[in-house]
């Protein structure tokens, strides 16, 4: 997200990669004829987090995806983009965190953070929430499984070879 600008190409084309899944939902709950003239019309923007510095949000819904792969500090750039009349979303699985090593997901941060505080709520969800092809919940509560042996015991990855 923050290197874009070293990809050659438009905005749209560095980004498109990245925004695909969430192009892919828009058509799943909007006429697919609908959606160039909403974000021509810029009733829905799509934007890299990077873009969002200096801004504020008002009178917007506001959907940050994929967050487990933002530094605390990305994460509290975003947050602090909430304007008047808004309301904001971020979504992200902390078990696929991606970020190079030693850097802490901010979405994982952010709980520890705001846990608690008014107006600020969040929604865990687990293999019972798939909603993709009924083996990827059972995929995802295997993982679950091991990553709790893993944690109760001296088991590493190590040992699993």
């Amino acid at each position: 997200g923050e290197r874009l600008g070293y990809l050659p190409g438009t905005l749209s084309e560095k980004i498109d990669p990245y925004l695909r899944p969430l192009y892919d939902a828009l058509h799943d709950m909007l006429d697919p004829d609908t959606i160039p003239k909403l974000l021509t019309a810029g009733t829905i923007e799509v934007a890299p987090l990077a873009y969002m510095r200096g801004r504020s949000l008002n009178d917007a819904f506001i959907i940050l995806d994929e967050a487990q792969n933002t530094s605390p500090e990305q994460m509290k750039m975003f947050l602090t983009r909430l304007g008047f009349g808004s309301k904001m979303v971020v979504t992200g699985d902390v078990t696929q965190v991606d970020l190079p090593g030693g850097t802490h997901s901010g979405l994982k941060v952010v709980q520890g953070i705001l846990e608690g505080m008014k107006d600020v709520s969040f929604c865990r969800l687990n293999a019972n929430d798939v909603v993709r092809h009924k083996l990827v919940g059972k995929i995802v509560a295997a993982y679950d499984s091991y990553e709790a042996e893993r944690s109760s015991g001296p088991t590493s990855v190590a040992d699993t070879r």
